[in-house]
């Protein structure tokens, strides 16, 4: 496959690249006759393909020539006009052709590209950035005839390579000049050595996969590779990509988050977002405050009395029924007044003001429970190998057999990670028929996760008996998750999901 082409915003659903193992193909009968018969991919899966910097490379080595013998320029000339389309091979040669001057011009070549820059010694120059007017001083110009001495165009171009980060669209050092340094003069200018300690390649190779719409790096610390996906940004409210590096990172294409299934990626700014601004305090708060009657604004009652005072707006009210102060007549501290009606309606919208609060609070803390569990199930699968090894001396198995501890503790990482993001898309999720079959498949597969966590912690001793019991409950795992992220996903792909905000 051509990864740098562009594509269309389709997508196949029905990718192969998700690394779960399926639990649930069904069986070929004996007597199919066709021997190519594919298990049927789930709804949460998309295609992707990984690849690694020599492809990328050549990748962009294959488009330049390409283009180059379309439009009959220079190799480094053609890299820097795909650069300004954003590597658009169609749309460059359709503009080149309709408007050339135009093009080569805003992409930085001015007309004449066919003449390669070259060094020179001019007698009498002067260079205008350091002043040396010595003999027999090397100097450098592009068409644009702005020179400069080899010394301070080499200096100019490792400032802007190695601590500015640029390479694509080194400009020319003259003043408001829109000349693009092309690789060819980058290369006579710098040693070989002086380009790979600036990361020049790198840093074009960078550009190349920031500019494609269908490409984003992997998001792992020190990893290389890039990931292809053809999933568009308008479509990020009813699918949830989730690639797989071959680093071993997973993480969503869309936002570069980590896995974040089953919960669309606007859902995801809008939870981090809520959670960032109101979980410190949303506790203290529903234990400590009550709302304004009248502008809403918060209040913490600090002092005996329960005549309040809005600072606001300056409304008076009683802190018991919340009712407007001047009906209490003397009850300074007493009130007997249930039943008026601004203490009713007062109470009443603080109560669903409470209920909103605690409605919040019971999916956060659920949210939260689940990633601070995942970080304790972490620090067992980090113990994972020493507990392998005990068992493979204590009772006798081989490396192999003592597996079953690595695979169940894979599998309760990947099961909090998708437990913890159900809460997040349940506290958006309007209630219709479709919600308790969510509900269901969320409490099944919570129920298992614990099951499996609580047998994982089991004494060495005691997990050599509990082999198979291990086994069949990771299994179990691995196939209710499957079952909720294929659910939810093939209702989402069709638009059987109502949030109570908007997918933006």
């Amino acid at each position: 496959m051509d990864f740098g082409e562009d594509r269309d915003s389709s997508v196949d659903f029905d990718g192969d690249s998700d690394n779960d193992i399926d639990f649930e193909d069904a069986d070929v009968g004996f007597d199919t006759q066709d021997k190519d018969i594919k298990p049927r991919k789930k709804a949460f899966e998309v295609d992707f393909h990984v690849h690694s910097p020599q492809d990328i490379q050549g990748q962009q080595d294959k488009q330049v020539e390409e283009v180059s013998n379309i439009l009959g320029q220079p190799l480094e000339a053609t890299a820097i006009l795909l650069r300004y389309s954003r590597w658009n091979k169609e749309r460059l040669i359709e503009q080149y052709m309709e408007k050339q001057d135009e093009v080569l011009d805003k992409a930085g070549l001015g007309q004449d590209v066919a003449r390669p820059p070259r060094l020179q010694v001019i007698n009498g120059f002067m260079c205008d950035i350091c002043c040396d007017d010595s003999r027999g001083m090397q100097t450098f110009a592009m068409k644009c005839n702005h020179r400069f001495c080899v010394d301070c165009y080499r200096q100019y171009l490792v400032q802007k390579i190695k601590d500015e980060g640029e390479a694509a669209r080194i400009r020319c050092p003259g003043e408001g000049c829109n000349q693009i340094v092309d690789s060819k003069s980058v290369a006579l200018l710098l040693s070989t050595d002086l380009m790979n300690s600036c990361r020049y390649q790198e840093l074009l190779t960078r550009t190349y996969v920031d500019d494609k719409d269908n490409l984003k790096w992997c998001p792992a610390p020190n990893c290389v590779y890039a990931v292809d996906c053809g999933v568009k940004q308008k479509d990020l409210h009813r699918i949830v990509p989730t690639v797989h590096c071959d680093c071993g990172h997973n993480f969503c294409f869309g936002c570069t988050l980590l896995d974040h299934q089953p919960t669309p990626c606007p859902l995801v700014r809008r939870w981090l977002k809520k959670c960032e601004d109101d979980s410190e305090t949303a506790n203290w708060i529903s234990a400590n405050t009550k709302e304004c009657p009248r502008c809403r604004s918060t209040i913490e009652k600090n002092g005996g009395c329960n005549h309040m005072t809005c600072r606001k707006c300056k409304h008076e009210f009683c802190w018991m029924c919340m009712g407007v102060w001047s009906e209490h007549g003397t009850s300074w501290y007493n009130c007997n007044r249930y039943e008026e009606k601004s203490g009713h309606d007062a109470r009443d919208a603080q109560a669903k003001s409470r209920a909103s609060l605690e409605r919040y609070l019971h999916y956060y803390n659920r949210y939260a429970n689940h990633e601070q569990s995942a970080k304790l199930d972490k620090d067992i699968y980090l113990k994972t190998e020493k507990k392998m090894t005990q068992l493979q001396s204590s009772s006798g198995m081989s490396w192999i057999e003592v597996q079953f501890l690595d695979n169940a503790s894979q599998a309760l990482q990947q099961c909090r990670q998708t437990l913890k993001w159900t809460y997040a898309f349940a506290y958006y999720l309007a209630r219709n028929n479709l919600t308790e079959i969510f509900e269901d498949n969320q409490k099944d597969l919570e129920m298992a996760v614990e099951n499996l966590s609580e047998m994982f912690e089991k004494s060495t001793d005691q997990l050599a008996a509990l082999k198979v019991e291990m086994m069949d409950k990771t299994t179990y795992c691995t196939k209710r998750r499957i079952i909720l992220l294929d659910d939810t996903a093939e209702n989402l792909k069709n638009g059987n999901w109502k949030f109570n905000v908007e997918l933006v």
